[in-house]
């Protein structure tokens, strides 16, 4: 990867890791499902009339935005509000990779491999001893509740692959802006209905200049300049390539929420968050050295 392409990528990962803050600190305002219908608001408009409907289906469009963008928000946003801290949040939102993978294998026949497995079982272990320490800063509920919308974004994944495959070449951008915007009646109609008219008058009485930071934040560099810049790295290089690039991104959250909001981790927890972080590694990464040594030997032999 060129020094310029890695810097982009190195840039997009302190903006998503950083999205956790913006999360947290908007949701002392705003409800979980509003914040969420705004954040697709203003990332998606007037984004939308400047951008083509990429070259998927509607049926596939719709699955995508309900499952990424409706499903995975909602129990993100939810589950930090619950008593999720910023930085395990980024961490165990990482487990989407092996939910990814369950689907992948379930819906497309794929195999597991050894470092799919050893990295299951580590990172389980890992997301099980976090599970494990609810008190002071961490509860259960909203663990569970940031479990679930890993589970939803690796759904997502699966969906996204579904949905593109054999379409023409398209920008994610345009992507990720129209599966947004079919997330916002949805989203809305949940926040009416479980959080009510009067959370709505309260968070539009008076907004404060740290909840539209936030919302500037999520929507502009999270949504459209984070994603927008990892989809033209994902068009110029491999995604085997790209991809081990976000496991720095719990780095960034956990670092920064320890700076700026002062939270921290047990050792248990640290613990944990480690073996996470061994097993992501290994899922990722296990396959490709299993190949190099291979062509290695395959090269020593002839």
């Amino acid at each position: 990867m060129k020094q310029r392409d890695l810097f982009v990528g190195l840039l997009v990962i302190i903006v998503w890791g950083l999205n956790f803050i913006a999360i947290k600190l908007g949701l002392q305002d705003v409800p979980p499902l509003l914040l969420g219908t705004l954040r697709f608001i203003f990332a998606c408009f007037p984004a939308i009339f400047f951008l083509p409907k990429p070259p998927v289906s509607w049926p596939w469009l719709i699955a995508l935005g309900l499952s990424i963008n409706v499903g995975q928000f909602s129990f993100l946003f939810l589950g930090m509000k619950l008593g999720m801290p910023a930085g395990l949040a980024s961490l165990v939102l990482q487990s989407q990779a092996f939910f990814t993978l369950f689907a992948a294998v379930t819906w497309c026949g794929e195999v597991w491999q050894w470092n799919h497995l050893i990295g299951l079982a580590l990172s389980a272990c890992g997301m099980a001893i976090i599970g494990l320490q609810q008190g002071g800063d961490m509860t259960m509920i909203g663990f569970g509740l940031t479990l679930a919308a890993a589970a939803c974004w690796g759904t997502g994944n699966i969906i996204m692959r579904r949905a593109t495959l054999g379409v023409p070449p398209f920008s994610m951008l345009s992507l990720v802006v129209w599966a947004g915007v079919v997330a916002i009646l949805p989203l809305a109609l949940l926040s009416w209905l479980l959080e009510g008219y009067d959370a709505w008058l309260v968070a539009f009485s008076s907004p404060s200049w740290t909840t539209l930071g936030s919302l500037v934040y999520l929507a502009l560099f999270a949504t459209l300049i984070g994603y927008g810049l990892w989809g033209k790295l994902l068009s110029r290089y491999p995604a085997a390539m790209v991809s081990p690039l976000a496991l720095m991104v719990p780095l960034v959250g956990i670092s920064s929420s320890a700076i700026f909001l002062g939270e921290s981790l047990s050792f248990a927890q640290s613990l944990g968050a480690l073996l996470v972080m061994l097993g992501l590694a290994l899922h990722v990464l296990g396959g490709r050295w299993t190949n190099n040594k291979i062509e290695t030997k395959t090269i020593n032999e002839n």
